[in-house]
């Protein structure tokens, strides 16, 4: 099957984002970049002191954010915005308000049981924009059981993408992190590419290589991996999105659609 268009288009942004040129051109690209995006740069290196364009949409910061003190608080794991937010119900969740997919879908195959172990649990869809800081972190501790990387499309996932395009999130390409909290309960992170997004980095398994000639579902499996509240685990290549999906009864969020939120922002807490 020939690759779609949508990751042609981001394979191709991908080459540019990772191409050091002179250093004229970079620091005009990379000024460039952050006043046309509007970034926020004041816990960051300076735009210039980045090679490529790649380095800055994947910038550290330079002190890190520090963690609240109750353990049991819920934490955002990125700088996104809170696209929706809710119930799972009858297998389904929400990529925007009136737009329902199914769970089963969007977990593949490898991740069947934890579709029942989610029922009548949370979701959270967290929008990481072009501006936002693209690294991604822990939101509590967890315990990584499995991963499947899940090839497919790259298609844009704004607001008119999410409001119109019927389970976009299962037509794009994602990674799948199936984990159990200090309680044993399951929680699913979601990695979710899009458009110009070449690549998502998970740390902890290099063998990923999103945006390849792979077609098929790749599945690792760990045992007695722990990840704790706030390790960073990776980033986006460009902005995306990070949907999570809780056990019932495992956590209790606080969070409002259009909310927009930092790292390391209570986002409510884990019961």
């Amino acid at each position: 099957m020939a690759k779609h268009f949508t990751s042609i288009i981001s394979s191709a942004f991908g080459k540019f984002a990772s191409k050091a040129f002179p250093s004229p051109i970079q620091h005009f690209i990379n000024n460039g970049y952050v006043k046309l995006m509007g970034l926020d740069m004041s816990e960051f290196k300076e735009p210039s002191a980045y090679p490529t364009l790649n380095k800055l949409f994947t910038r550290a910061f330079e002190t890190p954010r520090a963690l609240p003190e109750d353990k049991d608080a819920l934490i955002s794991g990125v700088d996104a915005l809170i696209t929706d937010a809710g119930m799972i119900k009858d297998g389904k969740a929400y990529q925007i308000k009136g737009m329902s997919y199914s769970i089963e879908k969007l977990f593949g195959t490898y991740h069947q049981d934890a579709v029942s172990k989610v029922e009548g649990g949370e979701f959270i869809n967290f929008y990481l924009s072009p501006k936002d800081y693209h690294r991604y972190h822990m939101p509590m501790r967890l315990k990584v059981k499995s991963l499947t990387h899940i090839p497919g499309k790259h298609y844009p996932v704004n607001f008119p993408l999410l409001r119109h395009k019927v389970d976009l999130f299962i037509e794009n390409e994602r990674v799948i992190i199936e984990c159990e909290d200090e309680k044993g309960r399951t929680q699913v992170l979601v990695l979710v590419a899009a458009l110009n997004v070449g690549q998502m980095v998970v740390t902890f398994e290099e063998k990923v290589r999103t945006n390849s000639e792979i077609r098929e579902p790749v599945h690792y499996e760990y045992e007695d991996f722990w990840v704790e509240r706030g390790e960073f685990y990776g980033w986006f290549e460009m902005g995306s999105t990070i949907l999570t999906f809780s056990e019932k009864g495992s956590i209790f969020p606080e969070v409002a659609i259009n909310q927009k939120v930092k790292f390391t922002d209570i986002l409510g807490k884990v019961l």
